[in-house]
C-alpha cells in the first residue's frame, strides 16, 4: 500500500483547515497540541486545567484561522493565542495580585528533591511563585516578551513588570540556594 501525503506543506494544511476540513484541523491539532500543552502548562499548574485551556485555545485557533495572514510563524501565532487563553483562565479563576508584600507572605515551600535540575523540578519551583510573579517570569524568560508587551498584556505598568521579574528571580534563586542546588553568590 502506498501512502499519499494529503497536504504537501503547512500552508496548504492551514488553508484546508480554515475552509473547515476536519481532517486538516485534526492534523494541525495533532502537530501542535503537545507543544501548546507545554505552553499552557507554564501558566496553569494543574495539567487537566491546562489541557482545558489548550482545547479552548484551539477552538479560537480554528475559529480565527482565516485571519492568519501567513506573516511570521504559524506556531508563534498559535502560541500567542495559548498564552492569552492561559492568562484569561488565571484571571477568571482568581484575583492576581501584583503586590510588594506578597513576597513576604508567600514563601516557597521546602521541597526535598535531588540536585538534578529536571524539567518537572523547575516547573514545580515556577508553579510555587505567586501568580503575578509567575506570569511575568514566564512571559519574559520563557516566551521572550519585552516588559512593554507584558505590561500591555497583563494591564500593568512596565515598572511593575520589571519589579515582578526581579522578585520572581530572587525567589527562585533563594529557593535553589535553600535546596543547595546553586551556590551562594551565583547568578
Amino acid at each position: 500500500m502506498k501512502i499519499i501525503t494529503i497536504y504537501n506543506n503547512e500552508k496548504q494544511l492551514i488553508k484546508k483547515a480554515a475552509a473547515g476540513h476536519q481532517e486538516a484541523q485534526k492534523r494541525l491539532y495533532e502537530k501542535f497540541a503537545p507543544k501548546m500543552l507545554g505552553v499552557c502548562r507554564q501558566y496553569v499548574k494543574d495539567l487537566h486545567f491546562a489541557e482545558d485551556v489548550m482545547i479552548g485555545g484551539f477552538l479560537k485557533v480554528f475559529k480565527n484561522l482565516g485571519s492568519f495572514g501567513f506573516k511570521g510563524s504559524f506556531e508563534g501565532w498559535i502560541r500567542k493565542i495559548m498564552i492569552r487563553e492561559s492568562i484569561s483562565y488565571i484571571r477568571k479563576q482568581q484575583f492576581v495580585v501584583y503586590d510588594d508584600e506578597l513576597y513576604e507572605r508567600n514563601e516557597l515551600g521546602n521541597n526535598t528533591i535531588s540536585t538534578d535540575m529536571d524539567v518537572e523540578h523547575i516547573q514545580m519551583l515556577i508553579d510555587a511563585l505567586p501568580e503575578g510573579y509567575k506570569m511575568v517570569f514566564v512571559l519574559y524568560v520563557v516566551e521572550g516578551y519585552k516588559h512593554q508587551e507584558i505590561a500591555e498584556l497583563l494591564q500593568i505598568t512596565e515598572s511593575t513588570s520589571k519589579s515582578q521579574l526581579f522578585k520572581a528571580r530572587k525567589m527562585l534563586q533563594e529557593q535553589l540556594q535553600h535546596q543547595n542546588i546553586i551556590g551562594y553568590g551565583s547568578r
